[in-house]
């Protein structure tokens, strides 16, 4: 099997890469020029670094591919048209190629997001079928990605998967969380129980390849994720039980919340780099919960994830100890 993997040399194309190695798969990547290419020094792996805009590098690529699985994507943009550019429109130009030269390919799985879906509302679990709410930039370019990946659906056989936050080795996001509990503070955003569903990503990885394997997947769209969902007391709980010590909990209402996300805003228009924190990252913040069920995937997939939240982050900050980063 020839598997190609964009976006692979982050956090989570780095592990997907690490799996398909494991399983056989002789494995070509497409990076760009500026990727560190930490997490995928000395594998064996057949690196493209031709980014995703150019199309003739893009068949030299994908030419005799079996599946491809295109995890990159914008996660944070200055403008509305650089999330779709970085979501939409690279991924066109890599299934305009597979029409024009390779149509028979075995499967496509376009990783998307549980933003592409929105919030859970109401206090009602979201699940595939539950109508599509986005509410930011980037949750909604991601909604049109997996849109537009539809309209190929009678040409070519893809898949759609949908993480919750993902966390593990290799992070550079959540791992703020921990940085900031391993300095004595974890923050929570108002004063009622928020829960979240997060997934390892181990557990991701082999959802996704399970979603690569499966031929009733073909032209469908799985949440990948944990079974349990998570307040985020829970989650300080089980932080403090991996560290060996307690941090206090400075609880922040939404209204300071907001004021922050908008001076980080403001102050990003002077910066070339799009704003880590801005408004719209607040509003995810703020929503009761953003939880999604897998029993479709678990039906239909065989997906069961086997890391628990102990295990899994006990492992992260293990692995983040051991790079010093803590």
């Amino acid at each position: 099997m020839i598997s190609v993997v964009t976006g692979a040399s982050g956090f989570v194309g780095s592990h997907l890469v690490d799996l398909l190695l494991k399983e056989g798969h002789t494995v070509r990547t497409i990076t760009r020029k500026s990727s560190s290419m930490k997490w995928l020094e000395e594998k064996n792996i057949e690196n493209y670094s031709c980014g995703l805009d150019d199309k003739n590098n893009l068949r030299e690529v994908l030419t005799d591919a079996d599946c491809l699985f295109h995890v990159a994507g914008v996660v944070k943009a200055k403008t509305k048209s650089d999330y779709y550019a970085g979501n939409v429109t690279t991924t066109k130009n890599l299934l305009d190629v597979l029409i024009e030269i390779n149509s028979q390919i075995k499967r496509v799985v376009v990783i998307s997001s549980q933003t592409a879906c929105g919030p859970s509302l109401n206090g009602v679990v979201c699940t595939e079928e539950t109508p599509p709410h986005p509410i930011s930039t980037y949750g909604k370019s991601k909604l049109a990605q997996e849109e537009l990946a539809k309209t190929y659906s009678n040409k070519l056989p893809i898949t759609i998967v949908r993480p919750p936050a993902v966390y593990g080795e290799r992070d550079t996001e959540i791992f703020l969380v921990f940085k900031t509990y391993k300095q004595g503070l974890m923050t929570l955003i108002g004063f009622a129980k928020k829960e979240v569903s997060l997934i390892h990503v181990q557990d991701l990885v082999e959802g996704i390849y399970l979603s690569s394997i499966k031929s009733e997947a073909v032209g469908k769209t799985y949440f990948i994720s944990s079974k349990k969902y998570y307040n985020w007391k829970q989650i300080s709980s089980v932080i403090g039980e991996a560290f060996g010590q307690n941090a206090f909990e400075l609880k922040i209402p939404h209204t300071i919340v907001y004021t922050i996300a908008a001076i980080a805003q403001f102050f990003s228009i002077f910066s070339s780099k799009a704003a880590t924190f801005n408004l719209e990252k607040a509003r995810d913040f703020v929503q009761s919960a953003w939880t999604c069920d897998i029993s479709k995937a678990e039906r239909e997939l065989g997906f069961h994830p086997k890391v628990s939240i102990e295990e899994g982050i006990k492992r992260t900050i293990d692995w983040y100890t051991e790079q010093k980063w803590l």
